[in-house]
Order: C-alpha cells, then sequence, then structure tokens
C-alpha cells in the first residue's frame, strides 16, 4: 500500500474519554480530541456508488447486520432525534466477495468520518471488515447516553498478513460455540487466521467420512465430544465471514495415540526386550499401508479444508518406541540410517509432504521437521515454537537464513498463565528482534497465540485468552514504534470493557471498572 498522506500524522490516543480508544491501533489516525456527531438508530451501512459489490454481497451484508447490533444493543443508549451521520457508505474497489481470505489477501482500509461524509473505502471485502470493525470502536457513549462519533481520518492495513490463535480441541473438547465466540473475538482485535489444533494424544474429535472409527473409537465421546461435517462446514464458513482462515492440523508422526484405536497398525508396537509390551509409540514409518492411510485421509483433508494450507505438525517425537521394535531398528540398518532416528522420522515426514503436495496444499510445520533437515518445498511455513533459554529469535534467524518463510508462537503460549499484568511481557515481544537481512525479516509472515488444553476447557476459555491475545494481535497488526506501555494499558484496558459489552468474557488488567460489566443474562 502507498505511504499515507503528509497530512495524517500518527496519533496515539492517550486518554480514554470523548473518543474510543482503538485496539488494535491504527497505523496512520488522525481524530478531533472534542464534540462528535451524533447517531441515530436510523444508522445504516450501504454499498457506496461505483463499489465493485453489490447488495447480495453476503460478507458484507451479514457484517453490516453485525456491527448495526454491536453498536445499538447496549442498554441505556439514547440516540439523536436528527443527525447527518447516518449513513456509512462502503466502497469495495475489487470484486469478489464469494471466495475464501488466503495469505495473499489485502486487508487495508481508509475510514473518513466528517459531518459531511462517512465513507469507508477498501480494496477488498476482507478490509472492510477491519474498517468496520474499526469504526464501531470509534463510536463512543456521553455520560447521558448518548452516542457520539468523531471527526477522525484512518489509513490502516496490517503489518503481518498471518495473524493467528490456536485452540487446541483434543485435550479438553471446545464445543462448538465456544470456537465460534473465540472467532467472533478474533475478528474484533483483527486476527485473520484460525490454527484449528483438533486432533491429539488425548482425542480424536474430528468425524471422518472415509474412516469414522478415527472418532468413533478416539473420541472422549463419540456422540457428543465430536465435530461432524456440518460442524466443521459451520465453523469454515462463520470465519469466512468474519475474513478468518481455518488451518487445520493433524501432527504426526508423533501425538497420535488417539489415531491407533480407530485405525489398526497405523502405530508402532512398542517392545520389552523380545516381546511386544503392549503399548504404542508414534506413526509406524515402515509400513505401506500407514502411507496408503495417509494418501487417502488428506485426500478428504484436502476438500474439507479449502485453506491452501495445512498444519501437518512434525514435533516432539519420542523415538523410545521405535528404538525398541525389532522391525524398525531392522529398517535402520537396510536403510543406512545406522542409530539416527531423526533419518527415520525425516523419511517419514518427507513422504507426508509428498502426499499432501499431490493434493496441491501447502504446508506449515512445527520447527523440528526444518532442525531434522526434511526436505521441504521451498514455500514451506515453519512454525517456530521452542521457548527454552528464550532462544527463538535465534531460530528464527536460522530459518529465515535458510530461505524459508516463518511464523512466531515461542513466546506467545498464552495457556501459561503468570500473576501480575503478564500481558506486557506478551506486548513487548518483536518479531523482528534477530540478527539477520532485511531479505530475512520478509520472510517472517506474523505469528500465533497459542492456547493448549491441558489446563483449559469451556470453562475457562475466554478469560485466560482475552485480552491477553490482544496484545499479539496488536503486535502483529500495528506499525512497530506503537510501545508505550501506558496507553497501550489505557487502550487495552478500555477495549476489554468492549469484549464485556459484546458478551466475551474477558479477565480485567488490574483495578478499575467497567461501565457495562459482563452480564450472563
Amino acid at each position: 500500500m502507498a505511504p499515507p498522506p503528509a497530512d495524517l500524522p500518527f496519533l496515539l490516543l492517550l486518554a480514554i474519554g470523548s473518543a474510543a480508544a482503538l485496539w488494535p491501533q491504527p497505523q496512520y489516525i488522525s481524530a478531533a480530541a472534542e464534540g462528535g456527531c451524533p447517531l441515530s438508530v436510523q444508522l445504516r451501512f450501504a454499498y457506496a456508488a461505483g463499489s465493485a459489490v453489490a447488495p447480495g454481497c453476503e460478507v458484507l451484508d451479514q457484517a453490516f447486520g453485525r456491527y448495526w447490533k454491536l453498536i445499538w444493543s447496549h442498554r441505556g443508549n439514547r440516540e439523536a432525534e436528527d443527525s447527518p451521520c447516518n449513513v456509512l457508505s462502503v466502497n469495495v474497489t475489487r470484486p469478489g466477495c464469494d471466495g475464501y481470505p488466503s495469505l495473499d489477501s489485502p486487508e487495508n482500509y481508509r475510514l473518513t468520518i466528517s459531518n459531511e461524509l462517512m465513507l469507508l473505502t477498501a480494496d477488498t471485502v476482507w478490509g472492510a471488515l477491519r474498517g468496520l470493525e474499526t469504526f464501531s470502536q470509534l463510536t463512543w457513549k456521553t455520560d447521558s447516553g448518548m452516542l457520539y462519533i468523531n471527526k477522525t481520518e484512518v489509513v490502516d492495513f496490517p503489518r503481518f498478513p498471518h495473524r493467528g490463535l490456536l485452540l487446541d480441541t483434543s485435550r479438553h473438547y471446545l464445543p462448538l460455540a465456544a470456537i465460534l465466540e473465540t472467532l467472533d473475538a478474533m475478528a474484533y482485535t483483527k486476527l485473520n487466521v484460525f490454527h484449528w489444533h483438533i486432533v491429539d494424544d488425548p482425542s480424536f474429535p474430528y468425524q471422518s467420512t472415509l474412516f469414522p472409527d478415527l472418532s468413533q473409537k478416539g473420541a472422549y465421546n463419540p456422540y457428543t465430544h465430536v465435530y461432524t461435517a456440518n460442524d466443521v462446514r459451520k465453523v469454515i464458513e462463520y470465519a469466512r465471514l468474519r475474513g478468518i482462515r481455518v488451518i487445520p492440523e493433524f501432527d504426526t508422526p508423533g501425538h497420535t495415540q488417539s489415531w491407533g484405536p480407530g485405525v489398526p497398525g497405523l502405530l508402532t508396537p512398542c517392545y520389552l526386550g523380545s516381546k511386544p509390551a503392549g503399548s504404542y509409540g508414534p506413526v509406524n514409518p515402515i509400513r505401506n499401508t500407514t502411507f496408503k492411510f495417509m494418501l487417502e485421509f488428506f485426500a478428504e483433508i484436502s476438500t474439507v479444508f479449502p485453506d491452501f494450507y495445512v498444519h501437518l505438525g512434525g514435533d516432539e517425537v519420542d523415538f523410545t518406541c521405535w528404538r525398541s521394535n525389532p522391525e524398525i531398528r531392522a529398517f535402520m540398518q537396510k536403510m543406512g540410517f545406522g542409530q539416527d532416528y531423526s533419518k527415520l522420522e525425516s523419511f517419514y515426514i518427507q513422504r507426508l509432504l509428498n502426499i499432501v503436495s499431490s493434493y496441491g496444499k501447502g504446508y506449515v510445520v512445527w520447527q523440528e521437521v526444518f532442525d531434522n533437515a526434511v526436505k521441504v518445498k521451498p514455500d514451506t511455513i515453519i512454525h517456530v515454537w521452542k521457548q527454552d533459554s528464550g532462544r527463538y529469535p535465534n531460530e528464527t534467524a536460522r530459518v529465515t537464513k535458510a530461505g524459508y518463510r516463518t511464523l512466531l508462537s515461542a513466546p506467545w503460549y498464552l495457556n501459561e498463565i503468570s500473576y501480575g499484568q503478564d500481558w506486557l511481557r506478551i506486548y513487548q515481544v518483536e518479531p523482528l528482534a534477530f540478527q539477520g537481512s532485511a531479505e530475512q525479516k520478509n520472510l517472517v509472515i506474523g505469528g500465533e497465540a497459542c492456547m493448549w488444553g491441558e489446563y483449559v476447557d469451556v470453562t475457562n476459555l475466554s478469560p485466560r485468552l482475552w485480552p491477553r491475545a490482544g496484545a499479539v494481535a496488536e503486535r502483529l497488526w500495528s506499525n512497530r514504534t506503537v510501545r508505550n506501555l501506558q496507553d497501550a494499558y489505557n487502550r487495552l484496558a478500555d477495549f476489554r470493557c468492549t469484549l464485556l459489552r459484546r458478551r466475551i468474557r474477558a479477565e480485567p488488567l488490574f483495578t478499575g471498572y467497567c461501565e457495562h460489566e459482563y452480564n450472563s443474562g
């Protein structure tokens, strides 16, 4: 996007008062400090003359209804009897409304608010969605309950194209409603990728059409704790209407204990000496039946999930069981791998990547795949997660030096909590704070906050996520110079109140109160 005009100075909103404090901070904003235009319930959203999309565009038609309700559904709002600020015109310059957002989808927009004109211009419907969110946050209420919006000019676009949130639905099953609520909150913070870590060792809740025994025998409950084909479609469409991509993760060869009951022979039998131990380890990488299953399973996944990318995991493979198995040991000698079981893992991963590539899919893998020197396509995305000793800047430097695009999650494991304002640590991370060239830093395409599920279920998911996930969202959206911690505290505390008003349970940053606390009724 072209640099902003010189008459649009960057302005930090330092106080919560007459004008709403925006989260995440736009790239450029000029806002009047006082006054404002009163709003009435006659406020409506309309397609501008000449817009490349028109009524019938489901993405924007539904968004117009959602945002009108978000602005007007709170008790105590008073409306103006007459107001010039009754229509926000939305101009989308590029055609296209029926598809899905992608890594390359532009999200830029420009928003102009005055007494004479309210205009939102965006290249795509996805940018228009981001502008509607900003517009909704710009509205503010007087002590008497009158709604206003101040004269404002915003030019905005994301710093990184991939701004994600991982939910783990295996260790604890998350009801569909909780996932949809999370997608709403992601849209409010301009996060745009739902990384669905849908299965893992404890349970296999994904209900496969081709292999129904996977969930029938691997879910906590095959009737109540599964995601049906209709559930998955609902999540994907709900996300699409909010400009959010859905990237599923099916992690192998490790983290696969729940796969075993539904696919006999898939996992490696472990041995005690010369006898089977009765337990199983990672996916068996030496059987042709393993790859026949993966070929068929990922054929289904490639049709169910429309995004170009699928996350294939590849992390934390325990070699103990492979070492104990005499067939595996014989295969190692035959292949000349010696005692280096990372080569066996690489053998498996390489074949799996070829399978997924054959369906026209790209893939994301955890950093162990890179660490073990697996041959991957040049457009592979490496996901950096290892947190020990804060080494992730070095990891990011190493991956990008090899020419691979990179996602960062290492400092953003939100399942980990501590007493006090730990959002500050999350917020102060700089994804590009590593030694490397400009070309390397251009390979960092963003990052993800991760919510692993060992100690998280539907009872504590939302308050543990929010507003802390918002700290990650601003770091990935806003300008690198947005660093003022007092300003960030003021805006995030205000945004937390916005989340409560929107029925998102969000924990407090510190002491204080919101005008409208969360009401479950």
